[in-house]
């Protein structure tokens, strides 16, 4: 497995991994992403910005997450302290067909090599209240739960925050 930044290139396999996923989102109840959400243009904007990862495993791209120091406001709801640089992993996708490969492990890893380049003590991630997956993936990758959080563009749904000191 490779862990590299995105290119514009990877647009088509991007869209199609969210094809994927996406539906069975919905189908456990997580209506975290839809057929909006997220879509071409955020992904472009991530690339642009040298803040999307992919894994590609034998030239094909099986997951996706961009690693930015972008919070939410609503972080400080948990209490986290918003004035401290933090890695933030968002739009965090595994395609179905490779999950338990150790794909979301690996560009969770990636978010932590950047965290220990730019001198970034703290890494921070949130996920839909209904993402079961995810609740058990980062207590196991060192993860602690902050509390429950909402997100102003997101309304009517519930997140919990995570967070991990290096």
């Amino acid at each position: 497995m490779i862990i590299r930044q995105a290119t514009t290139a990877d647009l088509p396999a991007l869209m199609n991994l969210i094809g994927h996923v996406v539906p069975l989102m919905n189908e456990a109840g997580n209506f975290q992403w839809d057929e909006n959400y997220p879509n071409e243009a955020v992904f472009k904007q991530d690339i642009d910005k040298n803040q999307l990862w992919v894994a590609d495993i034998d030239g094909q791209l099986t997951g996706l997450a961009a690693l930015t120091e972008d919070q939410e406001p609503e972080y400080a709801q948990v209490g986290f302290d918003l004035t401290q640089r933090a890695i933030v992993t968002h739009r965090l996708a595994v395609d179905p067909a490779f999950r338990g490969q150790g794909v979301a492990a690996a560009l969770l890893t990636q978010a932590e090599q950047i965290a220990l380049e730019r001198g970034i003590a703290f890494l921070r991630i949130d996920t839909n209240s209904e993402n079961q997956v995810t609740q058990k993936l980062f207590p196991k990758l060192g993860y602690h739960y902050a509390g429950e959080i909402t997100l102003s563009f997101r309304p009517g749904l519930r997140f919990l925050a995570y967070e991990k000191q290096l």
